[in-house]
């Protein structure tokens, strides 16, 4: 996800990469992250949908057939006279009455972002906060009948994940103590959101057994009602794999307020997942261990003093639950060793097995020949399934942005690509793409373009193959 608090960004690498004509391959078993939503499809198409059409009004580019809407835009003046803000970033999608959707939307707005999120007192966590969440309920003919921030005082709310039990449970990626930024609060919690009824939205209780540090992503087990949680960090020491044993393991709405247990990952002999380079090596006896002070009120939980020690990856993000596996999938976006990791890598995909206490690296980004200078795909971040097979990637990176899809090889596709504007070093706010999800009917996809804000409703022949 986007990050605006490391002094070194990862625009700034991918810059680096670009500048020495590097583009991006994939090794492993792309199909073993079909199995990360239940009844969906278990390849992608053999070809994509084939060319993007232009857009004459300059917004969206689609394969022929497509169409889009605008639900939501940054700056728009709301019925309650207040502006949407910016920042636009991860979304849950959740199925309403009649055909329709409800959306939870990030904002990762910091103290210096251009509109900040003003919500009512009741459903503020800190006054000094600027991030939090947008509801969105969108009618069966993709058209916005009502918006409105249902969580305000948070900050750098990033990613976050679905529950079992259909609430939102937005991520702050932040370690900013009270009166740091001028913030009242310790912030780096995870806040759950219900996008139904916005009654529960008041006063917001930031989750604190959970851990304070800088939360990317959160999957759950259904059966167990395990949590698992990746840190997106990006200063030394690495960050994190944690799981949260919940002393109301059946969940619902404000299950996780009654406390729990926070782990840490441990494998032996692997203190850095950055050293493994090759697709379906396999690691047994996954071990846990008690995080001394999940409140991080001296030190990191990164950076505490663990009875084992932890095995950390670089920027862990995007994490997902697998219905018809039952594992839980994680993704380290990059590593670079002049921050930390011992090896270079552009992206790794990990599924974890609860039952077998299993680690197995599935997908990494390698780098091809150094003499490539078109890169199909740039920083791929967040994932989601096709309802028709495949998976979906939000582009993150330099110049023209994407919605790829990957078909049943494995190969990328362009499925859309932002025409407002592009990436450059210039800019570090720029379009990158975010949030994507699909309806419960798998007729609709919605997303986000992070800067400006905007976010898209897409329909077409979704079952159509060129």
């Amino acid at each position: 996800m986007s990050v605006h608090e490391n002094p070194l960004s990862r625009r700034q690498f991918v810059t680096r990469a670009a500048a020495a004509g590097v583009a991006v391959s994939v090794a492993g078993s792309v199909e073993a992250l079909y199995t990360a939503q239940p009844a969906l499809g278990t390849s992608g198409p053999k070809i994509g949908y084939g060319p993007l059409i232009e857009d004459p009004d300059g917004m969206l580019d689609l394969p022929r057939g497509f169409s889009y809407k605008i639900l939501s835009r940054e700056g728009t003046v709301r019925p309650d006279g207040l502006q949407t803000p910016s920042r636009f970033d991860g979304m849950g999608t959740f199925a309403d009455r009649d055909g329709g959707a409800r959306l939870v939307r990030n904002h990762e707005c910091s103290p210096t972002a251009k509109i900040k999120v003003v919500a009512p007192a009741e459903r503020t966590y800190d006054p000094a906060g600027a991030g939090g969440t947008s509801t969105l309920v969108v009618n069966r003919h993709s058209a916005t009948t009502k918006e409105f921030v249902s969580l305000g005082g948070t900050a750098i709310n990033c990613s976050g994940g679905i529950t079992p039990w259909r609430t939102w449970l937005t991520c702050e990626e932040t370690e900013l103590r009270a009166g740091d930024s001028g913030y009242t609060k310790d912030h780096g919690f995870i806040f759950e959101v219900d996008p139904y009824d916005d009654r529960r939205n008041v006063d917001p209780t930031p989750l604190k057994p959970m851990g304070r540090f800088q939360h990317e992503a959160v999957a759950i087990d259904p059966s167990t009602g395990i949590v698992y949680e990746t840190e997106d960090a990006f200063v030394a020491p690495l960050g994190g794999f944690y799981r949260f044993l919940p002393n109301r393991p059946r969940g619902g709405w404000g299950s996780l307020r009654a406390g729990g247990e926070l782990q840490a990952m441990h494998i032996p002999d692997l203190p850095d997942l950055s050293v493994v380079q090759e697709a379906g090596t396999l690691f047994h006896g996954v071990q846990w261990v008690k995080v001394p002070d999940p409140l991080a009120t001296t030190e990191s939980v990164r950076a505490q003093d663990y009875a084992k020690p932890i095995t950390g990856g670089y920027k862990l993000e995007g994490c997902w639950w697998g219905a018809r596996d039952r594992c839980v999938y994680f993704v380290s976006s990059f590593a670079r060793t002049e921050l930390g990791p011992k090896v270079n890598h552009d992206g790794q995909v990990w599924r974890f097995d609860p039952r077998k206490q299993t680690l197995r690296l599935e997908v990494i980004f390698t780098r091809p020949s150094p003499g490539s200078d078109d890169p199909e795909f740039d920083a791929p971040d967040n994932i989601t399934m096709s309802p028709y097979g495949g998976l979906m990637m939000c582009e993150d990176g330099l110049g023209e942005q994407h919605i790829l899809g990957t078909t049943e090889d494995g190969e990328v596709f362009k499925f859309a690509r932002n025409r407002v504007n592009n990436g450059t070093p210039e800019e570090p706010e720029y379009g990158e793409l975010a949030g994507a999800g699909f309806s419960a009917d798998g007729r609709t996809m919605f997303f986000n373009v992070y800067n400006p804000g905007i976010t898209y409703a897409v329909t077409g022949p979704w079952r159509r193959r060129r």
